[in-house]
């Protein structure tokens, strides 16, 4: 991100989301940083706080990994819904800061779901994109649609930029 403008940052409530969004502030500014419910991750219901191992015995799981356009997380929601939720504060965002620059620091699922709606793909395609920690998904928002700039980007151990 270095040389980037940035004029605002919109991060989800998690501490782990608002830690990341303060070191963007550090070394680039556009604070103060706006907490964004939209930005949350996936609620999953019951699944909250469970470990992989003990999610891959339940049934529900497995479809919820197989159809993520038809599943629903017990007592949570459906990718679509979360789909929605993200896309609407894209949009609030881009309609309040046309020629703005704007980090919104979410979570891998969100990221997903926000790079499926922009090349119209169904969230059953959710495994064709690796989004890693703290990696930079870039996306330019205009009145003509969605351009999806970078996808994934991280550093390596040696400093070089790489692209997934």
């Amino acid at each position: 991100m270095r040389g980037e403008r940035l004029d605002r940052i919109h991060a989800s409530p998690r501490q782990r989301a608002v830690e990341t969004a303060r070191a963007i502030d550090e070394m680039y500014g556009g604070g103060p940083i706006e907490i964004a419910e939209a930005l949350d991750e996936v609620d999953f219901g019951a699944w909250s706080g469970l470990d992989f191992l003990d999610l891959a015995q339940d049934p529900q799981w497995r479809r919820w990994n197989e159809f993520r356009s038809l599943a629903r997380p017990p007592g949570g929601e459906t990718m679509l819904e979360a789909q929605a939720r993200i896309m609407g504060h894209v949009e609030r965002v881009s309609a309040a800061l046309p020629e703005g620059a704007v980090a919104l620091v979410t979570h891998a699922e969100m990221i997903r779901a926000a790079l499926l709606y922009c090349l119209g793909l169904s969230h059953d395609a959710w495994s064709r994109l690796e989004i890693s920690p703290a990696s930079i998904t870039r996306l330019s928002i205009t009145a003509l649609g969605a351009t999806i700039l970078g996808v994934n980007e991280t550093l390596t151990p040696h400093g070089a930029e790489a692209r997934a």
